[in-house]
């Protein structure tokens, strides 16, 4: 049974910075990608980040320059660095972890809260 289970959050004041983990783990078959998602309270989740098993990535316009993705596809292990943190990042992160044919497994997520 795959899990997905996300680690790292917690509350930080503006401008601070902060790491995310998210690790996969009980499938012996390859991921395609793996990315971050965030839900604020009231409002629709949302991509934050996500990294391919050939290193590419793509970033959200909201965090461009603020967050790096990376990861090990042989721990299936990614990392959300976070930094120059906002007010408006406060939200529900949750990873999501897709395999070549489509299926998606999602974590319960971690809550991170930036206070000014």
């Amino acid at each position: 049974q795959v899990q997905v289970v996300e680690s790292g959050g917690g509350t930080v004041q503006a401008g601070e910075s902060q790491r995310l983990s998210c690790v996969v783990s009980g499938s012996n078959l390859p991921f395609r990608i793996i990315g971050w998602y965030r839900q604020a309270p009231g409002k629709q989740r949302e991509l934050v980040a996500e990294i391919s098993r050939d290193d590419s990535t793509n970033y959200s316009q909201s965090v461009k320059g603020r967050f790096t993705i990376s990861g090990d596809y042989g721990e299936n292990t990614i990392f959300l660095q976070m930094d120059s943190l906002k007010p408006e990042d406060t939200a529900l992160y949750y990873c999501k972890a897709t395999q070549f044919w489509g299926q998606e497994y999602w974590g319960r997520g971690t809550q991170v809260t930036v206070s000014t």
